[in-house]
């Protein structure tokens, strides 16, 4: 069975002004391209801000882009869907603005869902989309953060969609997340790790410990979507400008810190970075571009706290954000942020088994971005394709007793 997980996407975010038909041109071309090019058997998207930054005028789009999307011709050959759109922005308590689409191709014959609260699998048949309340929906679980977790947002939409699923007698779980931004890129660079860092584990941990508590039986699991994760700002920053001195300016009426500035010792003082709140101008963006940016991994530190729990696939494409939101400018970063691997798909450690069976050919598997040369939004999506065989749920050649479907 040859599978396609991607993250994140952001639906209807500066496109509000085109026609749908272009939105869909604009948004999908480039996702459709990928599904026809590996040609996965169970192809599973993990959308965040659902509706966009202006969810409240355009979540009206959202509605009409998942019809056009389920009825094109480029997904024909999908004979099953199952689409959780959380539209429901009037309720601060529940909100998350977290989208999963699940494309099943007509091919694959044996494919159940599991339903957590009869607690057992059902045969997925058709194509469903639900964006009511998601809170009541059966086939998934939904939770979002709680507000102490980052009380600096007064209206946080981050949290988690729970979705399981039985291939055969494969069996595991696909998490949809999205974690806590850095608010202020001052704030970022006063320690290592930064504070916000620290919310991220917290939340992440939560996650981790919620999709493996004692409710339901522990399965291999895929956690993708936009984690946030940045690149170590005290460490790469002192990398970036190790040459140059820094000259910080205070705001005239509270005397707090409103700006870094950091110039070469000589070179006539050229201004090599400025730091704001919402400001990371570099004076060499190549180096986030180079050689897909690699020599800056060793700053991407977030993951190896969890690195008993969370495997990752070898990074081999450029920081997934922030992308210009300009779309003549695809290639390019906007100088708001430090450019970051936001963007991964994770896997536990017996997921991680089922991708990397021996049987798999090495060409099988690719985990890389999509649309590098063309705008996306701020974020760049990422994609992995594999395959996994029959028995491939079988720890110890016993079949999962949770692949078995009541």
């Amino acid at each position: 069975v040859a599978g396609l997980l991607v993250g994140p996407g952001t639906i209807c975010t500066k496109w509000n002004c085109l026609s749908l038909s272009l939105l869909f041109d604009v948004f999908s071309s480039l996702p459709l391209q990928t599904v026809q090019s590996h040609k996965p058997h169970f192809v599973a998207v993990h959308c965040q801000e659902v509706g966009g930054k202006n969810y409240e005028a355009s979540m009206s789009h959202v509605d009409s882009f998942v019809k056009e999307l389920l009825s094109s011709d480029a997904m024909k050959e999908y004979s099953r869907a199952r689409v959780y759109l959380d539209e429901n922005y009037k309720s601060q308590e529940h909100f998350t603005a977290l989208g999963s689409f699940y494309f099943i191709h007509e091919s694959l014959k044996n494919i159940h869902q599991f339903d957590f609260k009869a607690k057992k699998f059902k045969k997925v048949v058709g194509k469903e989309t639900c964006s009511e309340t998601l809170e009541s929906t059966p086939s998934l679980e939904k939770e979002k953060f709680p507000q102490d977790y980052f009380p600096e947002c007064k209206w946080s939409r981050k949290g988690f969609i729970r979705t399981r699923w039985a291939l055969a007698d494969c069996a595991f779980d696909l998490v949809n997340i999205h974690l806590f931004h850095d608010a202020s890129n001052l704030v970022a660079w006063e320690k290592s790790p930064s504070v916000y860092s620290g919310t991220r584990q917290k939340a992440l941990g939560y996650v981790l410990d919620r999709i493996t508590d004692q409710r339901h039986e522990k399965l291999p699991y895929f956690v993708f979507g936009d984690f946030n994760f940045r690149l170590d700002s005290k460490q790469v920053i002192e990398s970036l400008c190790s040459t140059a001195t820094m000259q910080t300016v205070r705001a005239a009426d509270t005397n707090e810190v409103d700006k870094l500035i950091f110039r070469e010792s000589d070179n006539d003082r050229k201004v090599v970075l400025q730091l704001e709140k919402k400001l990371f101008n570099y004076v060499n963006q190549d180096v986030f571009r180079e050689n897909n940016g690699t020599s800056l991994l060793e700053f991407d530190k977030e993951l190896s706290v969890f690195k008993d729990r969370l495997h990752e696939l070898e990074i081999s494409f450029p920081p997934s954000y922030p992308y210009s939101e300009d779309s003549s400018q695809g290639k390019e970063y906007m100088n708001t942020r430090c450019p970051a691997w936001c963007d991964r798909i994770l896997m536990s450690p017996f997921a991680r088994d089922l991708v990397l069976k021996p049987e798999n050919e090495e060409k099988s598997i690719v985990y890389d971005n999509i649309g590098p040369n063309v705008c996306m939004g701020d974020h760049k999506p990422v994609f992995l394709s594999f395959r996994i065989t029959a028995g491939a749920g079988k720890p110890n050649a016993n079949k999962h007793k949770c692949c078995v479907v009541q």
